[in-house]
């Protein structure tokens, strides 16, 4: 272990101001940013706006379930839409703003982000901040390469000095653990012994959120701020310098999240979907974060966090009851945002890009794994709910994150049933086809409304279509997005829904471990052993309808071919010939990949390097 004398380059007075607690003015959030009562309004008019159009939509849809009588896959159709349809329009109205704000007012950002302005101020740095990367068992100089890029970068801002960085590993592989050390000690000779800590944790527990309590415990009173990064995250000096001084200008801003991005990426099946995050996640950010205000996501990485609220006042519990849903709290972020909350510190996003990236998973199957782990650690928050002290906005949040998942097999089984209403509904002379068509067409456009959104941005930004390669590869991108979409939309519905069909056997299980990063072919005996379920579905969807009615096959196509279409689907978007090409043709590539930043560059170089060396 590296311990590190004192630092001697802060500044006493500046560091005392800014760690005083200062209460919030009257009727404002805690650090003056907004009116606590505009927040209200903005929230109550959400969930207006929400309840009217789920209201409207359940009414049009008993309206077409009710033609010729209720029958008990009526009512189950519609108990499951009742739990499947909150997030879709919540999204739609979250698109709906964020668009607005975006190009509808002149001062959007100041309305979503009033403490941004602050990070474009020229303030001299006060504060500490430590750069902390938590690895379990992930190639460790691919690790390390993307620290040292994050670290050249932030000397060349002229402020490196204010920044430390620290490797905390939880690894359990000897060769990993040895190959850590070894980089380590690399970077110690290199650096004169400064600036890098690196800790391997014999004991793991508590998972990346033990790690880094772990940390805080030991150095949390040497910094003001930490930076936590996971193995695959990077950010531009530029970036991190000005979210420090927005930590620095408002001391009771607890959390602030940077809006992360997807890396270029050589797999197909990342690039497709990097891409669509990409121009639907800012639309719809910044919706969110207008009504969220100070009770924002944290995502885990990427974001400033304040050391001593969150040591003092963001502890996890340990969940009552044996795996998988009790035990050491998995999706410990958006835990620790509302603790922090709690404890009278802001939680902000900001809701704008700014060199702030991640890397994909490059596979259909490396995607659920990690889907399937979120679910999992969203679903423990039922068990949270009743955490004492927390604010009405910060339950709703732990209860949303729920319904997220909770809303997949409600999708499940309104498809699982088609055939069955089919055969209900044939004879009905009253039938509403009308209806049931208009229906069905308008919740297909707010399902895609935060992508419409998203593309309605680029267009109207000056240049916008220039950073996506041009006109005809952005239309072109964003075709071959909605069809992946609805595809990869169908494959995790029916994996999360059996996935949790699984948790009260307890067969369920998620580990914490390293992830591939890098594009790879699947085989069709792995692609079958792990979607064979979705062909079977697939079969009697298909199956059943062609032979009682082509014509629903036909318009069920968007929410079902994804089943039938899952295994050559996986194997066709995990090649990596099929990604290079996507590479050469520029389709589905993002701003960095017709503009990439030094960063990027620098990291492109290291890796293409290595490869030409491992295959020598």
């Amino acid at each position: 272990m590296n311990q590190r004398p004192a630092p001697t380059t802060f500044q006493p007075a500046v560091q005392a101001l800014l760690r005083q607690e200062t209460a919030a003015l009257p009727g404002l959030t805690p650090a003056g940013l907004q009116s606590e009562a505009m927040l209200a309004r903005r929230r109550r008019l959400m969930l207006a706006l929400n309840l009217a159009t789920l209201g409207t939509l359940l009414f049009g849809l008993a309206r077409v379930l009710g033609a010729g009588g209720w029958t008990v896959a009526d009512v189950l159709i519609f108990m499951a839409f009742l739990f499947g349809a909150p997030w879709t329009v919540l999204g739609f109205w979250n698109a709906v703003i964020g668009l607005w704000l975006l190009h509808g007012v002149k001062d959007g950002m100041a309305r979503v982000a009033p403490f941004a302005a602050a990070g474009d101020v020229a303030t001299p740095v006060a504060i500490r901040t430590a750069v902390l990367m938590t690895l379990r068992n992930e190639d460790p100089a691919r690790a390390f390469r993307r620290l040292r890029v994050v670290k050249d970068s932030l000397d060349a801002t002229g402020e490196g000095r204010w920044f430390d960085f620290f490797v905390l590993s939880d690894s359990d592989n000897p060769e990993v653990a040895a190959a850590e050390e070894r980089l380590a000690a690399a970077w110690r000779r290199e650096a004169g012994g400064a600036r890098l800590t690196y800790r391997r944790r014999a004991d793991n527990a508590g998972f990346k959120a033990g790690n880094v309590r772990d940390f805080c415990e030991r150095w949390g009173d040497d910094y003001e701020v930490m930076l936590p990064l996971d193995a695959d995250s990077v950010m531009s000096g530029g970036a991190i310098l000005r979210l420090t001084r927005m930590m620095q200008a408002h001391p009771k801003l607890g959390i602030l999240q940077s809006l992360v991005v997807g890396m270029p990426s050589s797999s197909a099946f990342a690039r497709v979907f990097q891409f669509g995050m990409r121009q639907g996640m800012r639309p719809y950010t910044m919706g969110s974060a207008w009504w969220a205000g100070d009770c924002g996501p944290f995502w885990g990485h990427n974001a400033m966090v304040r050391i001593a609220p969150f040591r003092d006042g963001c502890h996890l519990p340990v969940l009552p009851g044996r795996p998988p849903l009790g035990g050491p709290v998995l999706s410990h972020d958006q835990v620790e945002a509302t603790l922090m909350r709690r404890a009278g510190y802001e939680v902000r996003v900001l809701p704008q890009e700014m060199d702030s990236w991640e890397e994909n998973p490059p596979t259909m199957l490396d995607f659920a794994k990690r889907d399937l782990r979120w679910c999992l650690g969203n679903l423990q928050y039922l068990k949270l709910l009743d955490l004492p002290g927390l604010r009405p906005m910060s339950r709703f949040q732990l209860f949303w994150a729920v319904l997220m998942f909770l809303g997949l097999p409600a999708w499940t089984l309104m498809i699982a049933l088609l055939p069955l209403k089919v055969v209900e509904d044939r004879g009905l002379a009253d039938y509403p086809s009308g209806l049931a068509a208009g229906l069905y067409l308008l919740f297909l456009a707010m399902y895609l409304s935060p992508k419409l959104a998203g593309v309605a941005d680029i267009l109207l930004r000056r240049g916008g279509v220039r950073h996506y390669g041009g006109g005809l590869r952005f239309a072109v991108s964003a075709a071959i997005e909605v069809v992946f979409a609805f595809l990869q939309g169908a494959v995790s519905s029916l994996r999360t829904s059996l996935f949790m069909a699984g948790l009260p056997f307890g067969r369920a299980r998620i580990g914490w471990n390293g992830q591939s990063r890098d594009a790879y072919a699947l085989s069709l005996a792995t692609a079958f052993s792990g979607l064979w379920p979705h062909l079977l579905f697939g079969a009697y969807l298909f199956g059943s309808l062609i032979v009682l009615s082509p014509t629903v096959l036909l318009w069920s196509l968007p929410l079902t071919a994804g089943y039938l279409l899952a295994i050559p689907f996986a194997m066709a978007t995990a090649q990596p010939q099929l990604g290079e090409w996507f590479v050469r043709r520029g389709l589905c590539g993002i701003p960095e990949d017709f503009d990439p930043p030094a960063e990027l560059v620098a990291i492109r170089r290291e890796d293409v390097a290595i490869r030409s060396e491992a295959a020598a």
